[in-house]
C-alpha cells in the first residue's frame, strides 16, 4: 500500500511539472546577418554554458555587436529566464567543428550546427580555490553558495560555478518543448560528457558541447542537471 501511495504522489508531481509558456521568454532577437534564417530539419540539441556573467540580456548584446555569426538560439540567465535570439528553425555557428574534425574520425562531414539547436546557460564555469576563497577565471570572487563541488573532478576541476535551480528548471522546461517540437529522443546518455561519436554520426539525442569538442568544458556534468535529463 505503501508503495502504491509512494507510486501515485511521484506520478501526480510529474503530472504537475510545469510546461514551458512561450509567451514568458523574452525576446532580444539578433539582427539577420548575425545568423542564418535559413529553416533546416533539427535532430539534435547541444547545451553550453556561456562562461560569463548570470545577464543573458548581456550575452545577446554582445553577440549582436560582432559579425561571427556565434551564437545560439536561446540563452538562459541565471534567473532563470529565457531569452530568444532567433528561431529555433534557424541556425548559427556554436559548435566549432569543421570537415577535419570528421576526417580525423573518418565520418563525412555533417554541418552539426544545421541539424541542431543550441542552448546557452550563463555561468561561470570552473573555479579554483585560493586561500578558502573561490575565484572564477577573470579573478572575480564567487560566494561560497554559488560553488558547485563534485565528488569526481571534471576535466581535471572540482569546483564549478553552480548552475541556479530557476535554470534547470528553465532548463527542463525548453529541451522537453524543443524534443516535442522536433521529436528528438529525450533518453539520457552518460556518454554525452565526452567526445561522443554518436554526436558527430548525427544521431538524433540531447547533447553538450564536451560531446564535440575534448577542449570544452560546457556543461559540466552537475548531478542536478543530470537527474533532470534523466527524468524528461
Amino acid at each position: 500500500l505503501l508503495d502504491k501511495k509512494q507510486n501515485t504522489f511521484l506520478f501526480e508531481k510529474k503530472m504537475k511539472r510545469m510546461k514551458l509558456d512561450l509567451t514568458k521568454i523574452v525576446q532580444k532577437r539578433l539582427d539577420s546577418d548575425q545568423y542564418f534564417p535559413e529553416i533546416t530539419e533539427k535532430s539534435q540539441i547541444y547545451l553550453h554554458h556561456t562562461a560569463g556573467s548570470g545577464d543573458a540580456v548581456g550575452v545577446s548584446r554582445f553577440w549582436n555587436s560582432n559579425d561571427t555569426r556565434i551564437a545560439t538560439a536561446f540563452i538562459i540567465g541565471e534567473n532563470g529566464d529565457i531569452v530568444q535570439c532567433f528561431s529555433s528553425k534557424h541556425w548559427s555557428w556554436h559548435l566549432g567543428i569543421d570537415a577535419v574534425d570528421f576526417a580525423v574520425k573518418k565520418l563525412p562531414y555533417k554541418n552539426l550546427n544545421k541539424l541542431s539547436v543550441g542552448i546557452e546557460v550563463c555561468n561561470w564555469g570552473p573555479l579554483k580555490l585560493r586561500n578558502g576563497k573561490y575565484y572564477n577565471y577573470v579573478n572575480g570572487v564567487v560566494k561560497p553558495e554559488n560553488v558547485t563541488t563534485l565528488e569526481t573532478p571534471f576535466k581535471g576541476t572540482k569546483y564549478w560555478y553552480k548552475y541556479s535551480d530557476a535554470q534547470i528548471e528553465s532548463l527542463r522546461q525548453l529541451v522537453e518543448y524543443l524534443c516535442e517540437t522536433y521529436d528528438i529522443p529525450k533518453t539520457y546518455r552518460s556518454e554525452i560528457w565526452a567526445i561522443d561519436n554518436e554526436a558527430f554520426n548525427g544521431t538524433p539525442g540531447i547533447y553538450t558541447h564536451n560531446s564535440v569538442r575534448k577542449d570544452k568544458s560546457d556543461m559540466y556534468p552537475d548531478p542536478k542537471v543530470i537527474e533532470m535529463l534523466k527524468n524528461l
